[in-house]
C-alpha cells in the first residue's frame, strides 16, 4: 500500500468519497436502508413513545384500582360478555387490516379497498360499544369523578378509544389515496405505518381486557 493510499484512508476510512469503489462501505454490504425500512423503523420509535404512555396509564390504574370511594367496583360495572364480543371486534379487524397488506403488496385494489372497509366497521363497531359502554356509566352515576378507580379506567380506556378514533380517520384517508393515486411507494409507506400502528392497538387492548377486565372481576 502506498504513502497516498495510507493518507487516504486516514482521511476517509469508510471510502465514502472512494470514485473506485462500487459501495460505500460506510453504510455495510448492502448500502444505505431503503425508504421503507428508514420510515417503518422512525415510526416504531413513536410507538415506543406511546408505549411509555399507556403503561404510566396501566400503572395508574393499578394503584388506584382499589380506591372505589364506596363507589361500585370493576366487579360490579363490567359485562364480560360485552367486552369479549368488543375484543373479537378489534381482533377480526386486525386480521382484515393484514389481509389488506397481502392486496396491496399484489396491487389489488379491489380487495386492498374491501378489506380497509371490513376493517373500518369492525373498527366502528368496537368504538360504538364502548361509547356507549361509557354513555351507561354515566347515566348511572358511575362516571370518571365518582371514585379514584373509575378516573383511572375512564382515562386508560378512553385514551385507547381515542387512539382508535384517530386510526379510523387514517384508514379513511389511506383509502382515498389508493383510490385516488393508486400503490404508490411512497403511499404504500404511509400504509405500513398505519398497520403497524392498528396491531399495536390491539396488543394494548388485549392488555386492558385481561389486566383491567378479566382481573377486575376476579378480584
Amino acid at each position: 500500500m502506498s504513502s497516498a493510499d495510507v493518507a487516504l484512508g486516514a482521511r476517509d476510512p469508510y471510502h465514502i468519497g472512494h470514485a473506485g469503489e462500487s459501495r460505500a462501505r460506510g453504510y455495510g454490504a448492502g448500502g444505505p436502508a431503503s425508504k421503507r425500512i428508514v420510515v417503518g423503523y422512525g415510526f416504531w420509535l413513536f410507538l415506543l413513545s406511546d408505549i411509555v404512555l399507556f403503561s404510566c396509564l396501566f400503572a395508574s390504574y393499578a394503584v388506584l384500582a382499589g380506591a372505589t370511594a364506596d363507589g361500585p367496583s370493576a366487579r360490579q360495572i363490567f359485562d364480560l360478555h360485552r367486552v369479549a364480543f368488543e375484543t373479537g371486534c378489534l381482533l377480526l379487524s386486525s386480521f382484515f387490516c393484514g389481509t389488506a397488506s397481502i392486496a396491496a403488496a399484489r396491487r389489488s385494489q379491489l380487495w386492498t379497498q374491501v378489506a380497509l372497509v371490513a376493517t373500518g366497521l369492525l373498527g366502528v363497531v368496537f368504538l360504538f360499544l364502548e361509547i356507549t359502554e361509557f354513555a351507561g356509566l354515566y347515566a348511572k352515576g358511575d362516571g370518571p369523578t365518582r371514585s379514584a378507580f373509575l378516573t383511572g379506567f375512564f382515562t386508560l380506556v378512553g385514551c385507547h378509544g381515542l387512539h382508535v378514533s384517530a386510526g379510523l380517520l387514517w384508514l379513511g384517508t389511506m383509502m382515498a389515496q389508493f383510490f385516488a393515486k393508486g400503490f404508490r411507494a411512497d403511499i404504500r409507506r404511509r400504509f405500513l405505518c398505519f398497520t403497524m400502528f392498528w396491531h399495536f392497538l390491539d396488543i394494548i387492548w388485549v392488555a386492558i381486557f385481561s389486566l383491567v377486565y378479566l382481573v377486575g372481576t376476579k378480584l
